[in-house]
């Protein structure tokens, strides 16, 4: 395997089992997938993948004054964010039955699907950190030159996209199979987890 194989490989399996474990996104996307079905769900699950990517480009190519404006400003981001959870899990809670949701014309774009989960992810800039440690630990911060980095990055981005194409899917087939009422319940549920980690986000920094 040549080196730049290894890279992407490296990168892959970074960005897969970052995104894999369930926190505030992976809700999201097993909501939006279980509401509107696969392309809502892996359209969020797109712009985690990309702030990850920004976030693993950041360390990669070990720009400091990037990342020391983002901590700098990451209480202000954590405000921004938690706050959005909080709203999102207000939705979730108090949204309409699947049934009458169903009935509604699904129009709208999959963008801002993308930019909200995008923004939602960029508002931890703390994972720079995440990232950088790791790098650290696999060896990877003694990536030198601008290909490898770009490499390293573009398998993150791939490997974290896997991760949500995968949940995203997985959740859209077994849809058919779960009864309206559980679906209610499953969102109350979530939405009530993801106004939870708006509040702890909100506390950890007022």
């Amino acid at each position: 395997m040549t080196d730049t194989a290894f890279l992407f490989l490296k990168g892959l399996l970074l960005g897969f089992s970052i995104a894999a474990p369930v926190g505030p996104i992976g809700l999201l996307c097993i909501r939006r997938s279980l509401e509107a079905g696969f392309l809502p769900g892996v359209a969020g699950g797109l712009g985690t993948a990309a702030a990850d990517a920004v976030y693993a480009a950041i360390a990669a190519f070990g720009l400091t004054a990037v990342s020391s404006l983002l901590l700098q400003a990451q209480g202000a981001l954590a405000i921004v964010g938690g706050g959005a959870l909080i709203w999102l899990g207000y939705v979730a809670m108090t949204g309409k039955p699947p049934e009458a949701a169903a009935e509604a014309p699904v129009s709208r774009s999959l963008w801002p699907t993308f930019a909200s989960t995008f923004v939602l992810t960029m508002a931890n800039p703390a994972t720079i950190l995440t990232f950088a440690a790791i790098f650290a630990g696999l060896g990877l911060a003694a990536v030198d030159t601008t290909a490898g980095a770009a490499v390293l990055v573009v398998g993150v981005l791939l490997g974290s996209l896997l991760w949500w194409a995968i949940l995203s899917g997985t959740v859209s087939l077994l849809r058919q199979r779960i009864p309206a009422t559980a679906i209610l319940w499953i969102n109350r549920a979530s939405g009530a987890a993801l106004a939870g980690f708006g509040a702890t986000l909100l506390v950890g920094f007022l």
